[in-house]
């Protein structure tokens, strides 16, 4: 078995040994949404870069819902992993695909019908609407494809298998960039052929992933494993279901956000549109550093060494800040340069755009080591079974997101929304840092006594 037992040995090396796959992982995994911005905006035009954006959050929100349901669900497989209990397990594995099966094809069909009502709402330019509509309705009519990866790739990552969805992340993104070129450049397909793109190369990582766990036998679910039980499918659904609101909060005080970007029209969207395809790339170390923290968390949490959960923490949050600071300084450094990515050179308009990208990227890269705080807290508690306190933090981010985008431009202008994010990073992560202090102050005494 592909697995890491991370209840012994360095918590830092075990942390950095796990986080450091996935982060090379985050590397291709951005790639989708680079290349696809990249050759979206070169080769379709402003117009198709901006509808590109336009769609962002809302599809945040839905697959959001699933990426939710599927990390709650691995807090009980890496638990019942690191209490060495196989037979719940196996069950937890089973059970956890079959409730993202059935999450999934509802939710597929509710998202369809929500497409044009939602872009409508978000006061999406008459320009730009249909192509925002097919991009959604070609990724949402993939749904159940692209959620293969992630329910896979989160059981192989709660039992400390970072490698396996690394090699997947490569393979596909390497197919992703092919096809882009293919559909977009040689076929001319624009929008469409950058989500088709996306949803076929995300099918060959499933793949991937699905000829790896075939092969570990002795956790492969059988027979009654696949059908809910109630005890089993109630801590499923209850880890699971916070997880997935807290997604949904986050993703609704986007929309909002989006809703306001789409007021100051097609130019502004797209030189928003551009700082923000390179969110994942800023964001990608802490969301590993998170997936390492959550099984590191959960696994300990089973096993009953709480003490080292602390240890752990502690040196997390300071590898996640010195990670943020070089990353912003990186970044800073060519920010004019990676953003010109997005934009063709023969662009009348190309320099208004960058312009606007370039002042939202400076503000995001000063306040980036508190997102990564942020991950380091919420993935703690979330390894630890809490999953209500990271569900109240997406609220906090709703409310600062959404107060700071409707205030702020009234004060400085259409700058002002650039300072949501930061804004959203930092009431989020007071909630989580207190929240996580209290709970391993309790459960460290608790096992003292």
């Amino acid at each position: 078995m592909r697995t890491t037992d991370m209840t012994r040995g360095s918590p830092v090396r075990l942390i950095l040994g796990f986080a450091l796959p996935m982060m090379a992982g985050s590397v291709f995994q951005q790639l989708y949404t680079i290349v696809d911005a990249a050759f979206v905006g070169r080769f379709a035009g402003i117009d198709a870069l901006a509808a590109v954006g336009t769609a962002d959050w809302f599809s945040w929100l839905v697959f959001g819902v699933i990426l939710g349901y599927t990390q709650g669900f691995s807090i009980l497989i890496s638990q019942r992993f690191g209490a060495g209990d196989t037979e719940g397990l196996k069950k937890s594995i089973g059970q956890s695909v079959t409730w993202t099966a059935a999450i999934v094809t509802a939710l597929s069909l509710v998202s369809q019908a929500l497409v044009s009502p939602v872009l409508r709402l978000l006061h999406t330019p008459a320009d730009i609407f249909p192509m925002a509509s097919l991009y959604l309705r070609i990724l949402f009519g993939g749904m159940l494809i692209l959620s293969a990866y992630n329910v896979q790739s989160a059981i192989l990552r709660a039992m400390g298998d970072a490698k396996t969805p690394l090699r997947a992340m490569v393979l596909a993104s390497a197919a992703n960039i092919v096809l882009d070129a293919l559909f977009v450049i040689a076929f001319h397909w624009g929008v469409a052929g950058a989500a088709a793109a996306t949803v076929i190369a995300q099918a060959l990582s499933a793949v991937y992933c699905f000829g790896v766990l075939r092969r570990m036998r002795d956790i492969r679910p059988r027979g009654g494993d696949w059908r809910p039980e109630k005890s089993m499918s109630s801590s499923l659904i209850r880890l699971g279901t916070p997880t997935a609101v807290q997604n949904v909060i986050i993703g609704l005080g986007g929309l909002v956000l989006q809703s306001v970007v789409n007021g100051y029209g097609g130019l502004f969207i797209a030189g928003f549109t551009a700082t923000n395809k390179l969110y994942g790339l800023m964001e990608m170390a802490a969301v590993s550093y998170g997936g390492a923290i959550a099984a590191y968390a959960g696994q300990n949490y089973g096993a009953g060494a709480c003490r080292r959960i602390r240890q752990g923490i502690r040196s997390s949050a300071f590898m996640a800040t010195a990670t943020a600071l070089g990353i912003g300084a990186v970044l800073f450094a060519g920010s004019r340069a990676v953003l010109a990515l997005f934009v063709d050179p023969g662009e009348a308009q190309r320099e208004q755009v960058l312009d606007i990208a370039q002042q939202y990227l400076f503000i995001m890269l000063g306040a980036l080591f508190v997102l990564y705080l942020l991950y380091v807290y919420r993935s703690a508690l979330q390894g630890m079974g809490n999953t209500v306190i990271p569900m109240l933090s997406g609220l906090v981010e709703l409310v600062m997101r959404v107060g700071t985008a409707l205030t702020l431009p009234r004060l400085l202008g259409y700058a002002g929304i650039f300072w949501a994010e930061p804004a959203a990073w930092l009431g989020a992560a007071v909630l989580l840092l207190v929240s996580y202090q209290n709970t391993i102050r309790k459960i460290t005494n608790t096992e003292e006594t």
